[in-house]
Parts: C-alpha cells; sequence; structure tokens
C-alpha cells in the first residue's frame, strides 16, 4: 500500500511537472534580451518596450558594420543639444537627448562587466553622458549657509542655478545626477522613436 502512495505521489508530481513545463511563456516572462535588437541595417539598437531606437555608437563614432570605431566626442550640454536639433531637422527623425530614466534603462542592460550590452553597444564609453532631463530640484537655498555663499549660491540666483547644470547618466554605474555644469564635456548618444 505504502509503494503505491508513493508511485501515485511520484506520477502526480511528474504530471505537475509536465504542466508546468507545457505552460507557454508570457512577454511578462521573456528574458529582457528579446526587448533590445539591432535595426535591419544594424545602425542602431531597438527597444521594443519603450518603442526607441538608440544610434549604435555615441557622437563621434561610427558604425562599421560589426563594431564602432573612432572616438567619442564630448560636448557641453548647448552643444549636444544643438546636435540633435541640427541632425533631426537633417534627416526628418525626431533625434534627441535621451531622458534620465532612458538612460537609466539603457545602462540597466548589464552584464559583466556593468554596463551595456557590449554585444548591442560594441566599444561603449561607460561614463557620463547628457540627458535632456530638466533640473527637478526645487529647494530653497538658505542664503545664510556658509557653504551656499561661499559657492556663490543665495537666494536670489536660485533659477541661474538650474539653468547652469544638468542632468548626466554614468552608464557604468547607472548613477545620474542633476548638478552637472553644462559646460562639462560628457559623451553623448541620442535617441528616437522607432518608426
Amino acid at each position: 500500500m505504502k509503494h503505491r502512495l508513493r508511485s501515485h505521489g511520484r506520477l502526480a508530481l511528474l504530471g505537475l511537472l509536465a504542466a508546468v513545463l507545457a505552460t507557454p511563456v508570457r512577454a511578462a516572462d521573456a528574458p529582457a534580451a528579446m526587448e533590445w535588437g539591432p535595426s535591419e541595417d544594424g545602425a542602431y539598437v531597438v527597444d521594443a518596450r519603450s518603442k526607441l531606437a538608440w544610434s549604435r555608437c555615441v557622437q563621434g563614432m561610427a558604425w562599421n558594420g560589426k563594431t564602432c570605431t573612432g572616438k567619442p566626442l564630448l560636448m557641453t550640454h548647448g552643444e549636444a543639444t544643438a546636435l540633435a536639433a541640427a541632425r533631426a531637422k537633417a534627416e526628418g527623425v525626431a533625434w534627441r537627448l535621451p531622458r534620465v530614466p532612458e538612460l537609466r534603462r539603457l545602462a540597466g542592460k548589464v552584464g559583466k562587466p556593468a554596463g551595456p550590452d557590449a554585444s548591442l553597444f560594441p566599444a561603449a564609453p561607460q561614463d557620463w553622458h547628457w540627458s535632456v532631463t530638466a533640473s527637478v530640484n526645487t529647494a530653497r537655498i538658505n542664503p545664510y549657509d556658509y557653504d551656499n555663499i561661499r559657492q556663490g549660491r543665495t537666494g536670489g540666483n536660485t533659477d541661474q542655478i538650474g539653468v547652469q547644470q544638468g542632468w548626466a547618466v554614468h552608464l557604468g554605474t547607472g548613477e545620474a545626477r542633476g548638478d552637472v555644469t553644462k559646460r562639462s564635456l560628457l559623451t553623448v548618444r541620442l535617441v528616437r522613436p522607432n518608426l
């Protein structure tokens, strides 16, 4: 009798296992890698979930069919914004600087070592990249705080600080900062809607 119960229990377990294995995988369970893939010509990486097409190489580098070659251009925030606008006008496609969450998602495509997936973004610089995200720091500055006075920040020029600082994301770590001086020279990777 005990032997029959054990074999019946094993059969039930095998039946349950077979049912689980036969259950189709839902899109939410699919690997994240299926959401990202190269475009037909290979020059872009398409993120199916966000419906964005990323330039496979950063500005200054070019796709040669196998990898990105050249040297990344480092630009101020103003130069990066102007470049995106000029490219959008020239190509008739809405190229722009990415938002912080978009860059962090790109940085989240990490393997070992950290950073964007090297098979999709070869030779990708894993350093700070400009974002189009506007400053969200609305905190008032205490004009009597010695550190604020020493750094030239007072209640009267709080609006100027937001204009002089921008957001950047480190693609090696995913860290985002909103206090980067817009005159800083950073890497630029453009993004556009996937058409």
